[in-house]
């Protein structure tokens, strides 16, 4: 009975040592960008400045890392999986996903793009789909994540993602903008750096600027955290708009909008309830775009089924903001029924005032 204590006692203590080991090497190694960051161009292409008054189609799309297609689920949503089940359907995802943002369109924001993860085989997805004048920032960049139901079995693995940013048109520079982590340590360490992935794009016989936002707001806090994101946000916007500039910001607020819940009802809160944005929090003069016709996003606790609408849910949580000097001319989600990732791309075509 001793000798089985001891050993029993042995594991233990060689369990303590390993996760300590795991979390003091994590804490070491954390991601911790400054408050503001210039970033490189991914790519260098467009030589075009923005004309007066441009007309402008734009893409925004959370891309699912090519890893959350229709026949995918999730762990975090209620789900039973961490990863794409292979190299090859990742391949599949990402060639569906560059088959739609190659459609022609003036400006590409893409969320959830993986550059060297484990959960995507290691597969550059930003350097496959960057064209023009393009820009990356990481908002995601952990050695190891492990899976949150059995930590070891299954993890994650390294990740490192974030915001893509395409421009047809000439920008002058782009910046990483932190946002508020609503988590403290441990959890912190594994978990997403929140940022604004922000573009200047001069506009042509003109002092004004197009301040492009690329935006992926809290997902999985305890709501606290969207809110501080969405103020920061806010103010940001406001700030660009004062200066003269165009302002145009989206992505996925992971925050439903308004009329969504009326026309999505959430009725399997258990597996994820997403935040509600008000026409109130947006800076006098700006507005919402977004489209309630189709869904924009849908959750994770099985593969699509586009007949079942009992057991899965549906959100509107995908769109844009403008400010006053920019006129929405139409906005319209794409019904791609959810094939190469848990979002549908929404399209906004805008003139510039």
């Amino acid at each position: 009975m001793k000798k089985l204590l001891k050993i029993l006692l042995l594991l233990v203590l060689v369990l303590v040592l390993a996760l300590g080991g795991l979390v003091g090497w994590l804490s070491a190694a954390e991601y911790n960008p400054a408050s503001i960051e210039a970033i490189g161009p991914l790519s260098d292409a467009a030589s075009e400045k923005l004309p007066q008054g441009a007309k402008l189609e734009i893409l925004s799309w959370n891309i699912g890392y090519a890893g959350l297609g229709a026949g995918s689920d999730f762990v975090l949503d209620g789900g039973e999986n961490m990863r794409a089940a292979d190299k090859a359907t990742v391949q599949k995802y990402l060639a569906g996903v560059s088959g739609t943002v190659g459609g022609g369109y003036d400006l590409v924001l893409l969320q959830e793009v993986d550059t060297d993860s484990s959960r995507t085989y290691g597969i550059d997805e930003a350097a496959a789909l960057a064209s023009g004048d393009a820009a990356f920032a990481l908002n995601y960049s952990c050695p190891y994540v492990p899976n949150p139901n059995t930590y070891f079995i299954d993890p994650f693995g390294k990740v490192n993602s974030g915001l893509l940013t395409c421009s047809g048109y000439e920008t002058v520079r782009a910046e990483r903008r932190a946002l508020p982590c609503p988590f403290t340590w441990p959890l912190r360490i594994v978990n997403l750096k929140r940022c604004l992935l922000v573009s200047y794009l001069p506009v042509e016989g003109s002092e004004k600027q197009l301040v492009l936002v690329n935006l992926h707001l809290e997902a999985y806090d305890d709501g606290e955290g969207k809110i501080a994101q969405t103020k920061q946000l806010m103010d940001f916007l406001e700030e660009e708009y004062e200066k003269g500039n165009y302002v145009i910001a989206g992505g996925d607020f992971n925050q439903v909008f308004p009329g969504a819940l009326e026309a999505y009802p959430n009725t399997h809160p258990e597996n994820w309830i997403p935040g509600v944005l008000e026409e109130s929090s947006l800076p006098e003069g700006f507005s919402f775009a977004y489209d309630l016709s189709v869904p924009s996003c849908r959750l994770l606790n099985q593969p699509y089924d586009p007949g079942d609408t009992v057991n899965t849910q549906h959100y509107v949580i995908d769109g844009l903001i403008v400010s006053p000097n920019v006129t929405v001319d139409a906005v319209e989600t794409l019904d791609l029924g959810f094939a190469d990732s848990d979002h549908n791309p929404v399209h906004l075509s805008v003139t510039l005032g």
